[in-house]
C-alpha cells in the first residue's frame, strides 16, 4: 500500500492518558482540547453515545486544523445495564465501586478520525473488564488517591486501578482510552501507515 505524506496528528481530547498512549506508540499528537459540552448528546445506547461524542470533539476541532488528521475518543463503562462517565464525587466513585466489585463491566470507547479532506470514520471497541472484589477500606483508600475521579468508571486500569481488575477481554488500550489496533486500522482505511507518524 502507497502511503501519503503524513499530516499533523491532532488529539482532540485533554487526557493525559490518551496522549500517553499515542506517544508510547511513537505517534507525538498536537493536543487541541474540544471542550464540546456533552451534556447535549441524550444517553442512547453505550456504542452510538461515545461514537456520537467521539465524533462530535473530532468536527468541533477539525475546522482549526487544514492540514491535520484529528481524533476524538470518549468513553463510558457499562454495568448492569448502567451507563458510568467520570464520577461526580468522592462518594459516587466509592457507591460506584461497591457496585462493581466483583463484577463484569463493558468499556466502550468511540474513536473518530477526521482526514485534512474531510473524510470521517467512526468506530467503537468494547472490552469486558473483570473487577476484583476489594473491601470498603481499600475501596475508600483508592478513591482518596484522586485517580479515579477522572476516569470513566472511576478507575485507570494503567494506575492503582490495575491492582483491583482481574482480567480484561479484548483490547487493553481501550481501557486506557483508546484501542491502539483500531487506531492502526482506521489509519490504514484513510490511507496511512502507522509509521507515518513515527
Amino acid at each position: 500500500m502507497a502511503s501519503q505524506p503524513a499530516p499533523q496528528f491532532v488529539l482532540a481530547s485533554a487526557s493525559k492518558a490518551r496522549r500517553l498512549l499515542l506517544v508510547s506508540a511513537g505517534i507525538h499528537p498536537f493536543v487541541y482540547p474540544s471542550k464540546f459540552d456533552e451534556d447535549q448528546i441524550e444517553l442512547t445506547t453505550p456504542p452510538e453515545y461515545v461514537t456520537t461524542l467521539a465524533r462530535c470533539k473530532a468536527e468541533t476541532v477539525a475546522p482549526q486544523f487544514a492540514n491535520g488528521l484529528v481524533l476524538g475518543c470518549d468513553s463510558v463503562l457499562v454495568l448492569q445495564g448502567e451507563i458510568y462517565g467520570k464520577p461526580e464525587n468522592r462518594d459516587d466513585a466509592i457507591a460506584r465501586w461497591q457496585a462493581m466489585r466483583g463484577e463484569v463491566g463493558e468499556l466502550y470507547t468511540g474513536h473518530t478520525l477526521i482526514s485534512p479532506k474531510g473524510i470521517t470514520l467512526t468506530r467503537c471497541a468494547m472490552t469486558r473488564v473483570y473487577f476484583a472484589d476489594p473491601d470498603d477500606a481499600t475501596i475508600e483508600a483508592y478513591v482518596d488517591s484522586g485517580e479515579p475521579l477522572n476516569c470513566a468508571g472511576a478507575f485507570a486500569i494503567d494506575g492503582r486501578g490495575g491492582l483491583l481488575v482481574e482480567k480484561l477481554e479484548g483490547c487493553h488500550t481501550n481501557v486506557i482510552g483508546l484501542s491502539l489496533p483500531l487506531l492502526r486500522r482506521m489509519l490504514e482505511e484513510l490511507g496511512y501507515r502507522v509509521t507515518d507518524f513515527w
